[in-house]
């Protein structure tokens, strides 16, 4: 009676959950069909890849790529370049985020938080196409940046053409696209935090800033680690099309990233195998970096982020 009792049971429960595995099942569709099957590309690395020949009947050559990728004499300049507007884009968004999130918490006028939030959000849903003109207009040698600076009487810059200025200028107009995105996550984890700390902090005498330091920050540490985790596996992705919209000769020596480099040699100068040997580099960093982060997590908050 038992066993018959349990089967039932297992029947009932497989129909149940037959409608979630449904609407799973387009998204993994999606994703094998875009994420694993290409993996199948990653043979060129280690080929010739000639398109006339085809992925199977290219000739083998091992690590011939790889070799040659780090005896490029610009490869230290593209991965530097890549690590500094990455790491300049995660940090200081990241700071702007949280510090925009906490401070937008204050406000209790439920209308103007959710008008001001809306507003930070929406340049996360448009195009770098679409906000690279509003950026070369805004700061080119004729944009109504420089006609400020010309009216106050101090010397145009060439933001854009400049290869001291240009990594500022990307990371900068990144960090305003998607720091509302971001706050908004941050903006969770706050509300998530039990109320009774801040007042018995408050009881206790803390002041503002004490209890942003000693409660809300704490609370918001695995989300905190959780975003910097998922960020750390882009690390040496610092926005292809943010860059490419943007950037010109002029700048490539402080602007040309491992995203771009290998559009430029891999599908303009049709070095196929090149291209793909440097971003099955990139992946394995990435892969690297988020096993680490996630061993980092569990250590520190005793949680892991898989």
């Amino acid at each position: 009676m038992d066993r018959d009792k349990n089967e039932k049971m297992k029947k009932v429960r497989r129909r149940s959950e037959l409608s979630y595995h449904l609407m799973v099942f387009p998204g993994l569709f999606f994703l094998i069909l875009f994420s694993y099957i290409p993996m199948v590309g990653l043979l060129m690395a280690f080929q010739d890849f000639v398109p006339a020949k085809g992925l199977f009947r290219s000739e083998f050559v091992g690590l011939k790529h790889f070799t040659y990728m780090f005896q490029l004499p610009d490869i230290g300049k593209i991965i530097r370049n890549t690590l500094v507007i990455a790491l300049g884009k995660m940090m200081l968004g990241m700071v702007i985020a949280i510090a925009f999130a906490i401070l937008l918490n204050e406000v209790r006028i439920k209308i103007m938080k959710k008008t001001v939030q809306t507003i930070v959000y929406l340049p996360h849903f448009l195009s770098w196409v679409v906000l690279a003109s509003v950026v070369t207009n805004m700061f080119g040698l004729d944009g109504s940046v420089n006609q400020v600076l010309a009216s106050l009487g101090l010397e145009k810059v060439n933001f854009l053409g400049n290869s001291r200025v240009f990594p500022s200028l990307i990371i900068g107009t990144d960090v305003w696209k998607e720091f509302g995105y971001s706050s908004v996550v941050y903006l969770a984890a706050i509300t998530s935090i039990d109320p009774g700390l801040h007042e018995a902090a408050t009881m206790d005498g803390a002041s503002w800033w004490k209890r942003i330091w000693h409660v809300t920050l704490p609370g918001m540490l695995p989300i905190i680690l959780l975003m910097t985790a998922t960020n750390l596996t882009s690390i040496l992705s610092a926005g292809f099309d943010q860059i490419y919209n943007l950037y010109s000769p002029l700048v490539y020596e402080t602007g040309d990233v491992l995203d771009t480099y290998v559009y430029r040699i891999g599908l303009v100068g049709r070095q196929y195998s090149f291209g793909a040997a440097v971003g099955l580099c990139r992946s394995i960093v990435g892969m690297v970096l988020l096993l680490s982060s996630n061993a980092l997590t569990k250590k520190l908050t005793d949680q892991k982020i898989f």
